[in-house]
């Protein structure tokens, strides 16, 4: 029975932190593709580091008061609000630097001033979007929908693989339409070699299954017994990664990014970077239909 009960409490606790690191990546990819942000964390002095650090403190800490990432709530003195505090923004500098280094902004090369810097900088908003995660995308919707008839639904099996495609493209398109006219897409793809791309692919994959079947945001059960033509987990993430890498193929042509006459391997790196953003808005666009 103890051994059941310690099982529990790690699921639970392993459920919690990456319901954090999703909510993270929502809030806070954007920013992680914006060079002047790099520019501030490489210059920052110190004492600008540990005002950000305080600032991401107390404002985490005042996120936490009303439903932090554990979906629970806590008296303003509670020695529990400080450590759930605490590790918000622990999970927001491990997902930061992670994506940081897949981009190739953190590099053995890299002075320890400069790295701590861009960290500290860019985990901003991934502490905030780990304090956001229930409110961006928590469970909100009626429980009595359970009891819907299975025929029916069955008959709109493919109706439902055209929201989750439309929801996919919606997702994708608040995400990384602000993205894709930046220079930041073509210095990432100038500096990625095959070895990271593959990364990026599994990155990405990986971030849009734990958002829509793992981190226990809106309706996550019903969503893995919905049937239809690529409803099962691993199909329609991929099926979600494809659409995703399409729509930014789609904006960076639309602002002429990229070009029919290119080669199709400038057109694979530059839609591989853009591809990450775009899958995490997409997981959260099929959440929101």
């Amino acid at each position: 029975m103890a051994t059941k009960r310690q099982k529990d409490v790690w699921k639970s606790e392993i459920n919690d932190i990456i319901r954090g690191a999703c909510g993270g990546f929502l809030f806070g990819i954007p920013l992680l593709y914006t060079m002047e942000v790099w520019w501030i964390g490489s210059r920052a002095k110190p004492q600008l580091m540990m005002m950000a650090i305080a600032f991401m403190f107390i404002v985490v800490y005042l996120l936490n008061q009303t439903e932090g990432f554990r979906k629970r709530r806590y008296s303003w003195l509670a020695p529990q609000a400080a450590m759930d505090t605490v590790e918000a923004i622990a999970i927001g500098l491990a997902c930061s630097t992670f994506v940081l280094l897949l981009l190739r902004e953190l590099t053995p090369e890299t002075s320890l001033k400069e790295s701590l810097g861009k960290i500290i900088f860019e985990s901003v908003p991934f502490a905030l979007g780990v304090a956001l995660a229930n409110q961006l995308l928590g469970d909100s919707r009626n429980s009595n929908a359970e009891g819907q008839d299975t025929t029916s639904n069955q008959k709109d099996q493919l109706n439902g693989t055209f929201a989750d495609v439309g929801g996919t493209l919606i997702g994708a398109t608040i995400i990384a339409f602000n993205i894709a006219p930046t220079d930041e897409i073509t210095m990432l793809a100038a500096a990625a070699s095959p070895p990271w791309e593959l990364a990026m692919i599994a990155t990405s994959l990986l971030i849009s299954y734990g958002i829509v079947f793992q981190a226990g945001f809106s309706d996550q059960q019903k969503r893995r017994e919905q049937k239809g033509i690529f409803q099962r987990p691993s199909s329609e993430t991929i099926m979600s990664y494809l659409v995703s890498l399409l729509a930014s193929a789609f904006m960076l042509w639309f602002f002429q990014k990229l070009s029919f006459s290119d080669p199709w391997t400038m057109w694979l790196d530059h839609t591989l970077m853009l591809g990450l953003p775009a899958t995490i808005g997409g997981a959260a666009g099929r959440l929101a239909i």
